[in-house]
């Protein structure tokens, strides 16, 4: 010890601005920290006061239908009264669509990503990918009246008793929607996937394909899986699209020439109809409305526990 002694650097014998600073720093952080749990908070009170809605307006109509008829009957004709709400052919056509554009979108969307994640220049990738993101910003309305009057007359050519509104029609458009959300996001996933991954198997005499397929590919799956999911609750929650170009006809058909009717486009149908407010027929809207919401849900817990289980840590030396 030279009998010296250190100035005490507690808060009290800072500097003011020193001190002024400080706390300036504490509160920002602190305003901060409160408004993103604000923000928390409403998106939770959101989903729980559309929940609350949807089963408040929901019990009235199941006071005059049987939950079990309900799901599981096979017609839904709300007129005349008192009609029948059997809502299988909604669930049916919904899924339908859902199926259809999974199996267009999906293939395609992955394949494009990959081709833009390992294969495209950097000059080609940064064209084609704003020209395919600029496929989500087209109104659906337009995805509709495209479906109705192009890609139906196209599909007569090869089915010529095809209906104008259609299965195949709607889970094409709805497809189309779907296909740069599944893109860009598996496009995401395939590039977070670290460098050195892809040097090792090279050093070790992969070739491309063999690096992208059994290195690239199953490293991202957890990315990869959840842009499935994610395009697939937006194709089940489309509205417009499938309802000018699949139809307003509940019927429990699984023919992809036929019109069929979604859940969503039921619920647009009725909204804009002549349903008075109170009636078994309006508070239908509400019971279609939490099936769906239930449907969702499974959809988003499923996507959850896949990406969970497929989740890939990477730990840097």
């Amino acid at each position: 010890m030279d009998g010296t002694t250190r100035p005490n650097l507690g808060p009290r014998n800072m500097p003011v601005r020193f001190r002024r600073a400080l706390v300036g720093r504490y509160l920002s952080e602190g305003i901060v920290r409160w408004f993103c749990f604000v923000c928390a908070l409403i998106s939770v009170l959101t989903t729980f006061g559309i929940l609350y809605v949807l089963i408040s307006q929901s019990i009235p109509f199941f006071r005059n239908v049987s939950p079990v008829d309900f799901f599981t009957g096979s017609v839904w004709s709300p007129t005349p009264e008192p009609g029948k709400f059997g809502v299988l052919p909604l669930v049916a056509g919904t899924l339908m669509i859902t199926v259809g554009a999974g199996v267009f979108a999906i293939p395609m969307g992955l394949l494009s990503a990959v081709f833009l994640s390992e294969y495209a220049s950097p000059r080609v990738r940064n064209v084609l990918k704003p020209a395919l993101e600029l496929l989500a910003g087209i109104p659906t309305v337009v995805y509709g009246y495209f479906g109705l009057f192009f890609v139906t007359p196209l599909l007569r050519r090869f089915v010529p008793d095809i209906q104008s509104s259609n299965v195949t029609s709607g889970a094409i458009v709805v497809g189309i929607m779907i296909l740069p959300l599944v893109s860009s996001l598996c496009e995401d996933a395939i590039s977070a996937v670290p460098r050195s991954l892809r040097e090792g198997a090279y050093g070790l005499g992969a070739t491309k394909a063999e690096v992208t397929g059994k290195i690239v590919l199953p490293a991202a799956l957890s990315g990869i899986m959840a842009s499935f999911i994610l395009a697939l609750s937006r194709a089940l929650g489309e509205t417009m699209a499938v309802t000018l170009a699949a139809g307003a006809n509940p019927a429990l058909t699984f023919n992809p020439a036929r019109a069929i009717e979604t859940m969503t486009a039921y619920i647009v149908e009725t909204t804009k109809g002549d349903a008075e407010v109170g009636t078994v027929r309006y508070n239908s809207i509400f019971a279609v409305g939490i099936t769906l919401f239930v449907v969702t849900m499974v959809m988003n817990l499923v996507a959850a526990r896949l990406v969970k289980k497929f989740r890939q840590v990477y730990s840097w030396a």
